[in-house]
């Protein structure tokens, strides 16, 4: 997509360049990882070992507490997925090389949560082979291409998702509904913790509402995932959303947001930044009733424009 600057209601056209090296785009990359994918630097070129022979370009630490792979090519290559795949596979099997790791960059306490692992590929464009390698072998990666602009703009979009599907919409149904759906179902069905989980047990008024949150964040961007941990479901892009706990009684949303600047809807919205909880977000939104979600909507929307949607 071209991108224009506007000067005095006229558009010019800003010619795309390149970083000169992989170098700069991690270097980056790594000063942003806050910004860009909500995650910690745990160590830049990490060795793998005289038996793997590598280096793993970025290793990192989300946002809740995922081990984070990156790995990036300035031009196109499908060396960059296979690398990926490869340390994928390693990390798995040296869990205590990245524990270690962890608790020498970011403090002994740090804990590792195992249930995911996040591989993220960056480069300025894909082979259509490759995209529809890594469809077929439903490989747990991201890939996200980038364009570097003349004025300094960069601009990055995911182009693939574990869950994502290659079915066409069937006629007359909302493509982007029917992508959300599908995502869910897929989240449901194969992950360690699942959406289903969170609403087994519940009252049906809970569960109706816990639905309706679940269509309203999913419809905003079909790029939204759905990320069912131990004790909330996470929202994510780049980084999470919202976070939502599905209770007997009531949902609590952890937003995106800066509570000094967004209050969020009064009389059930509260600064939770210096208080501990889980999930990530420090606005906290209770929602008992309908009433309650339709006043939360606006700021759900916001949380997600906010994080870069």
């Amino acid at each position: 997509m071209p991108l224009f600057s506007v000067t005095k209601n006229v558009l010019a056209p800003v010619p795309q360049t390149n970083f000169p090296s992989e170098k700069a785009l991690q270097s980056l990359v790594q000063a942003n990882l806050a910004a860009v994918f909500n995650s910690r630097l745990v160590a830049s070129e990490f060795p793998t070992g005289a038996q793997h022979s590598g280096r793993i370009d970025t290793l990192a630490l989300s946002e809740d507490n995922n081990p984070v792979i990156i790995e990036y090519k300035k031009v196109e290559s499908s060396d960059l997925i296979n690398q990926s795949l490869f340390y994928l596979s390693w990390i798995h099997d040296h869990r205590g090389d990245f524990e270690i790791a962890v608790q020498k960059s970011l403090g002994a306490k740090t804990l590792v949560d195992w249930t995911a692992v996040r591989v993220i590929c960056i480069a300025p464009n894909y082979r259509r082979y490759d995209l529809h390698a890594v469809r077929v072998m439903g490989a747990n990666l991201e890939l996200w291409t980038y364009r570097l602009f003349a004025n300094g703009a960069l601009y990055l979009e995911e182009v693939f998702q574990k869950s994502e599907g290659i079915e066409p919409a069937e006629p007359g149904k909302n493509p982007v509904m029917v992508t959300a759906g599908k995502k869910a179902a897929i989240t449901r069905a194969t992950g360690s913790y699942t959406f289903d989980g969170h609403m087994d047990g519940k009252p049906e008024p809970v569960r109706k509402l816990a639905l309706a949150v679940n269509d309203f964040v999913l419809g905003l961007d079909p790029s939204i995932e759905v990320a069912p941990k131990k004790l909330y479901v996470a929202y994510k892009t780049s980084q999470n959303i919202v976070c939502m706990e599905v209770q007997h009684k009531r949902l609590i949303l952890f937003l995106k947001l800066d509570p000094k600047k967004f209050a969020g809807p009064k009389g059930i919205a509260r600064d939770v930044s210096n208080i501990g909880h889980f999930g990530t977000g420090d606005l906290e939104v209770t929602v008992r009733t309908e009433h309650d979600l339709l006043v939360a909507k606006p700021f759900l929307e916001l949380a997600y424009q906010r994080v870069g949607g």
